[in-house]
């Protein structure tokens, strides 16, 4: 079959939905980013204000450890009450509200003044962030052709990658300025609103799943409650462990990518500014892998099923997160390491909007992928405290990052009871 072939059939409607959520995942992507680029010159200056003192690596560690907890919570309580939003009031009127509170709250973390300022501009900017991503994927799944809808939640992830090159370039090019002017690129985004406004009707799926909700009386029902009844237990179960493992891993461990960097030998000596350039680069790379994987989760899962590109995403997870974090010397060997860590690491998060929209009805289908993928964020939003007392305990950001790794083993674990979807038209 022509690679080309898939493409035919869809309507520039469908394309343009497709575009505004992918857009909106860009944006989300880069506000995510953002802090994770700029974490060590923004502690290294609002920390001494509560310290007394100035900050120290294991410093920055252990609050940067906090800020990013705090903003996964964020992310899974957005997520989850959004997704609930989403399934009673719409999916365009939720993409212009998530889109416009990270949006603002990103340019609003410029006025930090001390540490726990930035979390709670951190915990705002995440409720948006998560709960974009739950109506999102699921009005790509209810527009797109049923044949070409894994593909099209391929592309739709593949904005996250994206949206790292857009953060990863700003980061380059506004270097020379103080972190603050990168926060305030982030309400870039507030224009997508617009768009969403302007060009996304609802989803004809879900105005009749709604309308009948209202005739008998279901939309009076709690939309949470309803994930854990009879059939839809276990797919709950099992889509909110997968997201556990792959968010956990993520945030845990691949995300210390610019305090690795910071800490190899032929980084010492380096001016700051130098230092930015490199962690930039190796940025690009991690997430050059990361979108190839986003890319040919879709292909792969449509040819040999979802369970197993879960199982693939996760045993190379187990291997390349170690592989990256303890055996580079130089930086050289971690620019060829980065890009396959970021297929696997990064890779297995295009399987969250083909599969977790396949699990559910129209009626609770962004409530349930809303829930899954966000869900485990709140054990999750440990993962990043827990590496950084792991960087003291073991002495490494590399040996914390290893440990961490550990966890996609749970995923293994967890394949076997996973129902598989591949070829199934969306439950109605």
């Amino acid at each position: 079959m022509p690679p080309t072939s898939w493409r035919h059939g869809v309507s520039r409607y469908q394309w343009l939905v497709l575009l505004v959520a992918w857009l909106g995942w860009v944006f989300d992507s880069m506000d995510a980013m953002i802090y994770a680029l700029v974490l060590h010159p923004a502690l290294h200056e609002l920390l001494p204000a509560a310290l007394g003192r100035p900050a120290m690596d294991a410093d920055i560690g252990w609050y940067g450890g906090i800020i990013f907890s705090v903003f996964l919570l964020g992310w899974a309580l957005g997520g989850v009450a959004f997704g609930v939003v989403a399934d009673r009031w719409g999916r365009t009127k939720t993409l212009i509200v998530t889109i416009l509170i990270y949006a603002i709250f990103t340019g609003m973390a410029a006025l930090s003044e001390t540490w726990w300022h930035l979390a709670a501009y951190r915990f705002l900017t995440a409720l948006g962030i998560g709960g974009e991503w739950a109506a999102g994927a699921a009005i790509v799944a209810e527009v797109w052709p049923e044949d070409k809808r894994a593909k099209a939640a391929g592309i739709l992830q593949s904005a996250w990658a994206v949206g790292f090159f857009l953060a990863a370039a700003c980061y380059l090019l506004l270097r020379h300025y103080p972190w603050q002017v990168l926060f305030l690129v982030g309400v870039i985004p507030a224009f997508v609103a617009l768009f969403v406004r302007l060009w996304v009707k609802e989803p004809e799926r879900w105005v009749k799943a709604h309308a009948v909700e209202e005739q008998t009386g279901l939309a009076r029902r709690p939309k949470l409650a309803q994930l854990f009844d009879g059939a839809l237990r276990r797919p709950t179960l099992v889509g909110a462990s997968l997201a556990f493992v792959a968010v956990f891993g993520l945030w845990g461990a691949t995300n210390w990518t610019p305090t690795l960097i910071r800490a190899l030998p032929d980084m010492q000596g380096l001016l700051p500014e130098e230092i930015k350039i490199y962690v930039v680069y190796a940025t690009m790379s991690l997430n050059a892998g990361a979108l190839i994987g986003y890319l040919s989760f879709g292909p792969l899962a449509d040819r040999f099923g979802r369970r197993a590109t879960f199982a693939l995403m996760c045993t190379g997870s187990l291997i390349m997160v170690p592989l990256t974090f303890l055996t580079p010397r130089d930086y050289a060997h971690v620019l060829l390491l980065l890009p396959l860590l970021g297929f696997f690491n990064n890779g297995i998060f295009s399987g969250f909007p083909i599969y977790l929209p396949e699990l559910y009805p129209t009626r609770l289908r962004a409530t349930g992928a809303g829930f899954c993928f966000n869900a485990g964020r709140v054990l999750a939003s440990g993962g990043p405290f827990l590496t950084g007392y792991l960087v003291a305990a073991l002495g490494s950001f590399g040996r914390a990052a290893s440990a961490i790794a550990l966890i996609y083993v749970l995923g293994l674990i967890v394949l076997p009871f996973a129902p598989e979807t591949r070829g199934r038209p969306l439950p109605e």
